[in-house]
This record gives C-alpha cells, sequence and structure tokens, in this order.
C-alpha cells in the first residue's frame, strides 16, 4: 500500500514519529471506560514512513505493580495486548477525500491480528494527531478510542 504524499496532504501530515499524549474509550452514553490491558495511561510511539509502512508499539506505564490483564478476545477493529505490551507493523494507505487511514497489520505480538485491515480516522491540530475508532469493550460494550500523539520526529 503505497501511499502518495503530496504536499499539503493528510498523508504528508502522517509522516513521522509520535508520542502518545492521552488515549480515551469512551460508550454512547459519554460514559469514560477503561481498558485494562494497557491501563489508563500507557506509553506509546506511531511510526509513519512516506512508502507506507508504519509500526506501532504500546506498552502499560506500571507493569510491575499489578496483574497485567491480557485482552480475552479478537476486539473490532483493534489489536490485542499481550502482558501490557502491544506491538505491531504493516502497511497503510490514507483516503484524503474521508480523513480514514488503513492499516494492514503484516506482523503483531498477537497472532490473531496478523493479516487483519483496521480504520483510523485521522485530524491534525498543528503536532497533534488524533486517531479516532470504534472498538469495543473486554465485556462487548461498543466504544469510540480517541488517541491524541504529539509529533516528536
Amino acid at each position: 500500500m503505497k501511499t502518495p504524499a503530496t504536499p499539503g496532504s493528510l498523508a504528508e501530515k502522517l509522516i513521522g514519529t509520535w508520542s502518545l499524549r492521552s488515549r480515551e474509550d469512551y460508550n454512547a452514553a459519554g460514559e469514560r471506560r477503561l481498558e485494562p490491558s494497557l491501563g489508563s495511561d500507557p506509553i506509546a510511539l506511531l511510526y509513519f514512513d512516506r512508502e507506507g509502512n508504519f509500526a506501532a508499539q504500546f506498552m502499560k506505564r506500571d507493569r510491575s505493580s499489578s496483574p497485567v490483564e491480557d485482552a480475552v478476545s479478537v476486539l473490532p477493529n483493534n489489536s490485542q495486548a499481550r502482558g501490557g505490551y502491544d506491538s505491531y507493523f504493516g502497511t497503510y494507505v490514507v483516503d484524503e477525500s474521508s480523513g480514514i487511514a488503513s492499516i494492514l497489520i503484516l506482523a503483531a505480538l498477537a497472532q490473531e491480528n496478523v493479516g487483519q485491515t483496521y480504520q483510523r480516522q485521522i485530524r491534525f491540530d498543528r503536532d497533534i494527531l488524533t486517531l479516532r475508532l470504534s472498538t469495543a469493550t473486554t465485556a462487548g460494550e461498543p466504544v469510540t478510542r480517541t488517541l491524541k500523539w504529539q509529533r516528536v520526529g
């Protein structure tokens, strides 16, 4: 999946290295839901290059204080963490008209994620990237996840 990075395009703005600032899940009633496998404040890095490759790594901020809960099933439009850690990479393409990035998982910590394609709504505010996606809690409740990233490279 090669993403043409024309000047000023979403694809061009996406290129770089991003550090996670926040990750929040809300249900349809606007109530926040905590995701236990990575916790409420994980650390993460996200990379996108000009050739359409990406990589993501997430870790529960403190894995030493309590047992880390693994995801028990494959959740819609979302990868699975193991032991408080999640990592995957693959290719991406951006639909400039819809503002959606489609990411194809080529390799992942959780084998169930390999070959999956995930959709992410993209929005920029200067050097802040917001990715929004529909997924579900481990109990199956639909939620909207919003991830805010700061450009670091």
